[in-house]
């Protein structure tokens, strides 16, 4: 379960250095892909395997299915972390996102989020608000 922030750099190369906490996880390789509201998911290539297996079950005739599929999948590369557990972040992924070498690394449970700092900054800021006013179930038998 990957959980916690981090803020790593991305270097001139379009890379980043795996947090820590991640690296065994993720050691045997990573799918990155668009994300929403605008960042990039990170799945450890087993994860994304069970997801895109859920995905397959989508009904072929559902427009909206066709759609999200073909944003979320066009998008995805497969990468393997190097010696120094580094990954590259491909380019349309980097302006996607909007990355520039300012970023944040987020758990979000099964997957790693990566967004520019000032965008999660932006983001976790109004998300805050409504986190610490919700008075109603959000996850069912959650709370």
């Amino acid at each position: 379960m990957f959980l916690g922030t981090y803020a790593p750099k991305l270097d001139e190369k379009g890379r980043i250095i795996l947090p820590a906490k991640f690296r065994e996880e993720l050691s045997t390789g990573v799918v990155m892909t668009r994300g929403q509201e605008n960042c990039i998911y990170v799945f450890s290539t087993q994860e994304f395997g069970e997801l895109h297996d859920k995905i397959r079950q989508a009904p072929v005739t559902s427009k909206q299915a066709r759609d999200y599929l073909r944003v979320f999948l066009s998008g995805a590369s497969s990468e393997t972390p190097d010696k120094q557990n580094r990954v590259t972040i491909p380019a349309n992924l980097r302006t996607y996102a909007g990355l520039d070498r300012e970023l944040t690394v987020i758990g979000a449970g099964s997957r790693v989020e990566i967004w520019d700092s000032e965008a999660w900054s932006s983001y976790l800021a109004e998300q805050e608000i409504s986190f610490a006013n919700t008075t109603e179930e959000v996850i069912p038998g959650l709370f």
